[in-house]
């Protein structure tokens, strides 16, 4: 006969946001919504040229379920997203095509380098491949493995989601930001 399975019943409360509530009704900041309703509907733009591009494919299958974060969306038009996630080997003559991609894409933009090849290249040190998508764009979230399990980008898709929710809505426009852009060359 088989024995129950015990469950823990254990449920983890999420902290209430710093605020202001009464009967019916919660205040809180501009910043503090707008972080929360972006960290939760995130579209992301799979940039996919090598085998992280299948680990990805598993990732956002039924069993790991990346929609569960709120990116059940996947968009192949940068217009529409605001989270690229290169993934594999990116050729020196593809450099130029990826900032194109990310210039495309609408402010608020975060990038996710899934894997050994986006992140510095990998194994391929040759004259033909960027050591890192980091010399043509900014990268906000690094995912190491060649290539990382499904497991390591949803901690990848996790982190970027605390940065979009603690992201301050005059980030962009700071002076530090500006440099950044100015160093990739990008107005």
């Amino acid at each position: 006969m088989a024995r129950p399975v015990q469950h823990n019943t254990k449920v983890k409360m999420v902290e209430i946001p710093k605020g202001y509530s009464g009967e019916g009704f919660f205040a809180t900041t501009f910043d503090k919504a707008i972080g929360a309703a972006r960290k939760n509907s995130i579209w992301p733009l799979p940039f996919a040229t090598s085998c992280c591009g299948i680990e990805f494919m598993a990732t956002a299958a039924s069993h790991y379920d990346l929609a569960r974060f709120g990116a059940e969306r996947m968009a192949f038009t940068p217009r529409q997203c605001d989270l690229l996630m290169v993934m594999g080997t990116i050729a020196k003559k593809m450099g130029p095509v990826l900032r194109q991609v990310y210039l495309q894409m609408a402010e608020p933009r975060w990038v996710i380098a899934v894997g050994a090849c986006a992140s510095s290249g990998g194994v391929f040190d040759t004259y033909s491949v960027l050591q890192g998508i980091d010399q043509v764009i900014p990268v906000d979230v690094y995912v190491p493995g060649c290539p990382p399990r499904p497991e390591a980008i949803l901690d990848g898709f996790m982190r970027i989601q605390e940065l979009v929710g603690q992201e301050s809505l005059r980030r962009r426009h700071s002076e530090r930001y500006k440099d950044l852009m100015n160093s990739y060359g990008i107005q």
